[in-house]
């Protein structure tokens, strides 16, 4: 039951979001602690000689920003709402939960953390700039916006980071009782996925966008 419940996370995480959405949505204060308690406990797996910037980052960094670009351009004339919706799931940087499902499969966590933290940078920087030139009326300024992401980044992304270092330089036993959660990052993941799941059924519901819009 239990390698079945692991192995079909992703499918029963947002079926009981959006069945259950009225119970989930009053958990959506979870959220953030969810998210910062996967990052710890993901980082402390990680080394940090291990993050170095590859060619990989490099290009998958252009794709975020000049595919978001793309997709703009392509659906802007069809609909600027989707456009623009479009434009962000692109531009966003991968989700900080990435790593923990990477490290599942079997993959580099440390390869995908590089990236994580190299894309949220990047986002911080690209969105600014970006976002003025589609909506002329943003009366927000590059600073004030690269700040207001950074602001966001930094609890659930960079805090994690540098507390996980922190505690493997200077309390190991600490940092080694962590290291014995490792997979716990995994069903914490599932939980936040349920309760992502049902905001965005939420949303859904009691939106007044036109149906093809919505799909």
């Amino acid at each position: 039951m239990l390698k079945f419940l692991k192995n079909w996370t992703l499918p029963i995480a947002m079926l009981l979001g959006g069945i259950g959405d009225p119970l989930f949505i009053r958990l959506s204060f979870l959220t953030p602690a969810l998210i910062f308690t996967m990052m710890l406990l993901t980082f402390c797996k990680v080394s940090p000689r291990d993050l170095r910037p590859k060619p990989l980052h490099l290009w998958l960094l252009l794709i975020q920003i000049f595919g978001a670009i793309a997709v703009y351009l392509l659906l802007f004339r069809f609909n600027k709402i989707v456009a623009e919706g479009a434009m962000v799931c692109i531009i966003c940087p991968t989700a900080t939960a990435a790593a923990v499902i990477t490290s599942k499969l079997g993959g580099s966590a440390a390869s995908l953390t590089t990236y994580t933290l190299i894309g949220n940078i990047g986002a911080a920087v690209a969105v600014p700039v970006l976002f003025p030139l589609i909506e002329v009326h943003a009366e927000i300024s590059f600073l004030d916006s690269f700040l207001l992401i950074l602001s966001k980044v930094f609890p659930l992304l960079l805090f994690p980071f540098f507390l996980a270092w922190f505690l493997r330089l200077f309390m190991p036993r600490v940092h080694h009782f962590l290291l014995g959660f490792h997979d716990l990052a995994f069903y914490l993941w599932g939980v936040a996925l349920a309760i992502v799941s049902g905001q965005t059924v939420r949303s859904l519901a009691i939106s007044d966008a036109p149906v093809s819009v919505e799909i």
